[in-house]
């Protein structure tokens, strides 16, 4: 195989100089590439600008829903024995509570009274047969008992094994080896109270007698003794009697959810409210989304004499067309039927450099007044002028990020132009390379015939000198 080096036969450094040529080709890439990274610098800025207008869209949305608006707080006086919520329908009002009864759920437990059986051990078989559950006015559930199976740990089991049946079993230690089995109604209130009956199994191998009728609870047979008696709670708001098998009163005012925890001595005053500290947090979500935006479009169409650094999106009329058409938004007028016409009149105000800020002493004011305050956010009028500003800034967002949208063709345009100039620096690199390959095929046949006349000229040269020595 032959073995060639281009520049051999001319002389000349052929790699050196394709190589600048190459380079000298390659030079719009500089021009490329750091357009390349002003245009993802813009892309990164414009996905930033539409997540934050996705969240002011959201916050805006709020304040013109008429149920953010309606939200109520309650306040107890003493929270250690009534706790109140209030939610949707609650009106504004007060209430007197007083609790003499709270709701207890049934207990039974095998009896250590003087007089009563000894309690068995651990390992003790209390017996066999069938132990029938009653819970209220639901249907009576039948346990079997198995012979061998009647320890107070198995038995317990059993019961606890049957879903929803509405009675917890536990067994008990005494501390001396005997044991004791508590059964407990896991509802409160009469509702929940529950009658045991045990019916002896017989033919069984244990070596005494059954005594499963220790577990009876119902007519006829109180075996077990009942440590707390099922309880309704009762209570009296503003001289109402009420009575309820649970501790949380959740249909006795609408919208109010009551939940008793201590009998009272004295009267509980439940007040019920409007939420503003909710509606506050809403107009302050809708002032940080904004703001956030704000400060995004700033920072992007800035630019910084002492560095002389621009932003990305400086001097794009896209970017500074969104930042006006913001603040002339939330400085308008709207004609909502409210006696407040602009945000200023409720506290958002502008300060200098685009940004909301909130005069809480102006918004405190306008509380007095929900009404109005909640027009100027929700009045639905069919055009921008008539909207409340929560609706008309909503569809602004939504506008910007639909996909005909300002934020989504500006998107779209900037990606396009990412993919153009990808395309030039392929190009560019073609080109490049297919100079590279073209010098290279020329200088290796200049190569070539540079070769064949070096060696033309050393024959001539040897039979000139051959010549001469032959005619001196």
């Amino acid at each position: 195989m032959a073995i060639s080096s281009t520049g051999l036969g001319s002389g000349l450094d052929v790699t050196s100089i394709i190589s600048q040529l190459s380079a000298l080709e390659k030079q719009p890439l500089k021009a490329l590439q750091s357009k390349a990274t002003t245009l993802q610098t813009q892309l990164s800025t414009v996905g930033i600008i539409q997540s934050q207008v996705s969240t002011l869209s959201t916050a805006a949305a709020k304040l013109g829903s008429v149920l953010s608006w309606k939200g109520t707080t309650a306040t107890s006086s003493n929270t250690a024995a009534v706790a109140a919520t209030a939610g949707t329908g609650a009106a504004a009002a007060s209430y007197s509570i007083e609790v003499s009864k709270l709701a207890k759920a049934q207990s039974l437990a095998l009896p250590t009274a003087v007089g009563s059986p000894a309690l068995p051990a651990s390992t003790d078989q209390l017996g066999y047969g069938t132990l029938t559950i009653q819970v209220g006015s639901n249907a009576a559930v039948n346990i079997n008992i198995a012979d061998g199976e009647g320890t107070l740990a198995q038995i317990a089991a059993k019961i606890n094994a049957v879903s929803g049946l509405g009675v917890a079993a536990s067994v008990i230690s005494d501390g001396s080896g005997k044991v004791n089995l508590m059964l407990r109604a896991t509802n409160t209130g009469t509702d929940g109270a529950f009658t045991v009956t045990a019916t002896e199994g017989t033919g069984g191998t244990i070596s005494v007698p059954s005594i499963l009728s220790r577990l009876s609870y119902a007519t006829g047979n109180f075996a077990m003794a009942q440590n707390q008696a099922p309880q309704n709670a009762e209570a009296t708001i503003n001289g109402v009697a009420v009575t309820s098998s649970k501790n949380t009163l959740t249909n006795v005012v609408d919208g109010l959810s009551l939940t008793l925890s201590q009998v009272t001595t004295t009267a509980v005053d439940v007040t019920v409210g409007k939420d503003t500290a909710g509606m506050t947090k809403n107009i302050q979500d809708f002032i940080s989304a904004y703001n956030a935006l704000n400060q995004t479009l700033n920072d992007a169409t800035a630019y910084d004499a002492a560095t002389k650094t621009a932003g990305p999106l400086q001097g794009d009329s896209v970017a500074n067309g969104l930042q006006r058409a913001l603040r002339s938004l939330v400085g308008a007028t709207s004609a909502t039927g409210s006696t407040f016409t602009r945000l200023a009149d409720v506290g958002i105000s502008a300060k200098l450099g685009g940004d909301l800020e909130l005069n809480s002493t102006r918004l405190t004011s306008a509380f007095s007044d929900v009404a109005n305050l909640q027009l100027l956010f929700t009045n639905f009028g069919g055009s921008d002028a008539t909207n409340g500003f929560g609706l008309r800034v909503k569809d602004f967002a939504n506008g910007l990020l639909a996909a005909a949208g300002t934020v989504s063709n500006k998107t779209s345009a900037v990606k396009k132009a990412i993919d153009l100039n990808s395309a030039e620096q392929t190009k560019v690199n073609t080109r490049a390379t297919n100079l590279e390959a073209r010098l290279k095929a020329q200088y290796s046949a200049l190569d070539t015939k540079m070769a064949g006349l070096t060696a033309l000229n050393s024959y001539v040269a040897q039979q000139v000198t051959t010549w001469n020595r032959s005619t001196s």
